[in-house]
């Protein structure tokens, strides 16, 4: 409650501090949250933005450890940095969050989660995350809202940058990259290294037969982009992200002398053609391909029982066209082809699978009223037609003071696994055999979710506030018979308050985030585990001369967790993290950077049985052309 009392104090008292405050976010551009460019100001989902500058303030290294500080997202990671992770949105399942990569999926088919644990900072722009059902905009996996990873380009006179640092846990960072415009060209290359010691995945001693030693990751990643105008109103981009992962782990199930290991590769191509044809008419035609490669080794062989290649090629071609036709409406018009295909050693019934996809959006600015409406049909090879909307209302109640109100649905395809996944025999206990198969009967999961915001936006700051209710039916879950299979049986309903601030008054930033939710089953009325009734973050930024210091807090509620042992339900106690950094500019193009994660060393667990890392500290040197 202290917490809580806390965080509505900012939030009251933030209006009348306006004119103290320097700096205007009115300008910030968004692209998300209608797929074409506005305000954020003018968003009516709650939408946020990680930028470039956000990146290098929290001189963090994966992309959950900046999410994180968002209100309505939660995460939990099984043992540090590179060890798999899943992200809750609104309350959401990971596999509910749709994920992309400067537009394109690369997420897996089989699991239908993204492995965001794999995206290094190193390689990001800017990340956009809007809440709530958004179909009818992108298609599947869009219930929880969508989050948009843009990769670095280029612009300016060419400059050079590189970064070299170490840390706790034999920790080591490099990272180099060349960017600018030349002619009617700009260009980016970056490429990184990280590598960890880290600690064991699960605690000893909660599974005392776990291999108790170090489980390392490393990461080498490379991302590249280019942009050729061919005139003033047409160009071509290609842009390429490349990530490859080797993470030891844990198996609870194994021998205290197993070494499991997996490695990952993500890789996105795009190719883009951007070109007004009329003062009317903006078209963009993209190509592109999204890879999700994970392979698992056992003392370092592949590891044939848990599985040892699950590889899914997203190829995507996506036709979108504005038209606008005066200052104040755009249609939207486009076209999706998605066409996901599965490599395994695992014997799939079918491993490949097609979608055809039209979309239609309109947004209009009518005075003090804002209006948006979209609508998608979903075509799908394997399950049928999926049809999805949204209607939103926002009216200016001053120059700032905004009230927003949006109603929409969303839907999630069906994974491989869930449907095609070949009849395996566990054996047979106690006289009864024990098996497992998909079931290509299934029908996707339906949501739909309604928003209340309020949104406060002068003088370098915003606040937003919103009301949410969602609902989830058609869940798949097991049918919990020895026949094992899934079957649409499930239902989630999450309501609550999101609560974000972000505020410059002169020298000192602040920022600050707090949720207030109920996830639970929508049968049961239990809630849904790993998910918090209330989580938070508070940070403050201070410049004080060459110095530029900060910290943040991060705290969560109880949650509940299946035991890593039993399988019975338990609970997680709710946590507090103060994070500090610290940067010292040498000069203008050097500085010295130091970030101290858990100052206070607690111990606590996101995931039960799992590892979270102790205090850690990561120094490093930084140069910028």
């Amino acid at each position: 409650m202290k917490h809580t009392r806390l965080f509505a104090a900012i939030l009251c008292a933030a209006p009348p501090f306006a004119y103290a405050a320097t700096g205007d976010t009115s300008d910030e551009i968004v692209v998300t949250a209608t797929r074409i460019a506005q305000p954020l100001n003018q968003t009516l989902a709650h939408t946020s933005v990680i930028s470039r500058q956000d990146i290098r303030n929290a001189q963090a290294v994966d992309v959950p450890s900046v999410l994180r500080d968002l209100a309505g997202v939660e995460f939990y990671q099984s043992g540090g940095i590179g060890k798999q992770s899943s992200l809750f949105l609104r309350g959401a399942n990971s596999s509910h969050v749709l994920i992309l990569l400067d537009g394109v999926r690369i997420n897996s088919a089989t699991t239908g989660s993204t492995e965001l644990d794999q995206l290094m900072l190193d390689q990001v722009e800017r990340i956009e995350v809007v809440r709530g059902n958004a179909s009818s905009l992108y298609g599947s996996e869009a219930i929880g809202g969508v989050i948009q990873i843009f990769t670095r380009h280029g612009g300016g006179a060419p400059c050079f940058n590189a970064s070299a640092g170490i840390g706790t846990h034999n920790t080591r960072h490099v990272s180099a990259g060349f960017s600018g415009q030349s002619g009617d060209a700009d260009f980016s290359v970056q490429a990184s290294h990280y590598k960890t010691a880290g600690v064991s995945a699960i605690k000893p001693s909660i599974v005392p037969t776990v291999n108790p030693d170090r489980d390392g990751y490393d990461n080498t990643s490379l991302s590249a982009s280019l942009h050729y105008a061919l005139d003033m109103d047409n160009g071509l981009a290609v842009s390429l992200l490349d990530s490859q992962g080797s993470s030891q782990n844990d198996n609870s199930f194994g021998l205290p002398t197993d070494v499991n290991t997996s490695k990952s590769h993500i890789q996105k191509l795009s190719l883009l053609s951007d070109n007004r044809i009329n003062a009317t008419w903006h078209s963009k035609l993209q190509l592109a391909q999204g890879v999700d490669d994970t392979r698992n080794f056992l003392n370092g062989m592949p590891d044939i029982a848990l599985g040892a290649l699950f590889k899914t090629v997203n190829n995507q071609v996506t036709w979108q066209n504005a038209l606008q036709f005066d200052e104040n409406s755009i249609l939207n018009l486009g076209a999706e082809g998605l066409t996901q295909q599965v490599a395994s050693d695992t014997a799939y019934t079918r491993n490949k699978r097609t979608a055809h996809s039209l979309f239609a959006g309109y947004t209009g600015n009518f005075g003090a009223h804002q209006l948006q409406a979209n609508l998608r049909e979903d075509r799908y090879s394997d399950f049928g037609v999926a049809d999805t909307g949204l209607l939103g209302y926002g009216y200016a109640i001053n120059e700032k003071w905004r009230a927003t109100a949006v109603a929409s649905t969303a839907f999630k395809a069906p994974t491989l696994n869930d449907l095609y996944y070949p009849l395996i025999n566990y054996g047979t206990f106690g006289g009864v055999t024990y098996s497992y198969q998909g079931n290509p009967n299934l029908k996707p999961e339906r949501s739909r979710n309604a928003e209340l915001g309020m949104h406060y936006t002068a003088g370098g700051q915003q606040v937003d506030v919103a009301y949410f209710d969602s609902r989830i039916r058609d869940l798949i879950a097991s049918n919990g018979l020895a026949a094992g299979s899934v079957i649409n049986l499930s239902q989630a309903r999450n309501e609550g308050w999101e609560f974000s601030y972000d505020g410059q008054f002169g020298d000192t930033g602040v920022k600050a985030a707090l949720t207030l939710q109920n996830p639970r089953d929508g049968q049961t009325g239990q809630l849904l585990v790993r998910r918090a009734r209330s989580y938070g973050s508070i940070g403050i930024t201070q410049r004080l001369g060459l110095w530029k210091v900060g910290g943040e807090c991060q705290f969560s509620g109880p949650r509940v967790d299946y035991d890593i042992n039993t399988f019975a339900r338990t609970t997680l106690s709710g946590y507090q993290v103060v994070n500090l950094t610290a940067n010292y500019a040498l000069d203008k193009h050097l500085n010295l950077s130091l970030r101290a994660d858990n100052v206070f060393n607690r111990d606590y667990m996101l995931a039960h049985g799992y590892n979270t890392l102790g205090r850690t500290v990561f120094v490093a040197v930084n140069y910028q052309q």
